[in-house]
């Protein structure tokens, strides 16, 4: 992804804000706001965003995972299995 062609200006954004709301909207790529030529933030669309703090969500629940698998805070499947087979087998 490249930057450079969303480039606007706080001046640029304040006098069309509609303009580059529709624009995010569509072109759903994030845009870089600059203030006295310095890039100062990032403004994106709402379901961009969502996507982004799913994927942000899925990526610590993964590393949480690799960091139990890497201090051995794991248990072989089958015996998890097992144990749950046993605790809800029907009486009778």
């Amino acid at each position: 992804m490249r930057f450079s062609s969303q480039v606007k200006s706080i001046s640029y954004i304040k006098s069309h804000a509609a303009e580059v709301l529709a624009e995010l909207a569509q072109q759903r790529e994030p845009m870089v706001i600059t203030q006295n030529g310095e890039a100062k933030a990032v403004l994106q669309d709402v379901v961009s965003y969502e996507q982004t703090q799913e994927t942000l969500a899925l990526l610590k629940i993964l590393a949480l995972g690799q960091r139990e698998i890497e201090e051995g805070k794991t248990k072989p499947a089958a015996k998890v299995l097992a144990r749950l087979r046993a605790k809800h087998r029907p009486v009778g």
